[in-house]
């Protein structure tokens, strides 16, 4: 249903920078532990600190980034890095669309703004900067501002999870094998429009779990990515109620 809020086009204000900040405060723990946590498996894969950093800093994709490392070869081939590349793309290509979705809101700034600020699009911020603009928010700095402070956590959150992957040889211990779940767990609240929204949720998990279980391997998320996207696309928008406000 049309909120009839109308969109003013993007704009800049240093304004918006602390309510930005503080609309992605409470995902930053969880951020934290979850930097943390694969900082520790790094050190475990036998990477360096440098290469950690220069990884959070460059690839910027969170679970794609465990995905990753968890299959990381003993040797790289052309076919190995072939792999990985494909699976960091399965993974991250949700960030395509979240960044098509922020298009009617920052595609009225210049591109020289626009493109560079999508490079911070993550799950939280985009939820965050969704619902600020679905109230009518347009100023850009609501975004930017929270995701450069999203971003600066991540890139430093793997250094103590490194120093201290002794401690954390087993996540089991210290629960930080549910930060992933309940991470992304959480992220489902907010983005909650109603069972029938929820469908292709349902489809994707269903679908990711059976291949899990069948094929094994990393297959499961292009399954349930594609399955889960596949049905959204089929799925047609109920007819609005009669006398509902557009």
């Amino acid at each position: 249903m049309h909120t009839g809020i109308n969109k003013a086009p993007a704009y800049w204000s240093s304004a918006a920078i602390l309510p930005g900040i503080v609309a992605i405060g409470p995902m930053l723990p969880g951020t934290l532990a979850f930097g943390m946590a694969f900082g520790a498996l790094c050190a475990q894969k036998h990477f360096s600190l440098a290469e950690v950093e220069i990884m959070m800093a460059t690839v910027y994709g969170g679970l794609s980034q465990f995905v990753a490392v968890q299959s990381w070869p003993d040797r790289l081939t052309p076919s190995s890095i072939a792999t990985l590349a494909l699976l960091t793309l399965t993974v991250n290509v949700r960030f395509m669309l979240m960044s098509a979705t922020l298009r009617p809101w920052f595609g009225t700034l210049p591109a020289w703004q626009a493109y560079p600020s999508m490079l911070l699009v993550t799950d939280g911020g985009w939820l965050a900067a969704m619902r600020y603009r679905e109230h009518g928010g347009a100023d850009a700095w609501f975004y930017v501002g929270g995701g450069i402070v999203l971003y600066l956590v991540w890139l430093f959150s793997a250094i103590p999870g490194f120093l201290l992957a002794e401690q954390l040889t087993d996540p089991r211990k210290y629960g930080v094998d549910l930060v992933m779940p309940a991470f992304y767990a959480a992220m489902l609240v907010p983005a909650w429009k109603g069972p029938r929204r929820a469908i292709p949720w349902v489809v994707s998990g269903v679908v990711a779990l059976l291949v899990h279980w069948l094929v094994g391997g990393w297959w499961f998320i292009i399954a349930g990515a594609l399955c889960g996207a596949i049905s959204a696309g089929l799925m047609d928008e109920p007819a609005p109620a009669h006398g509902a406000a557009s």
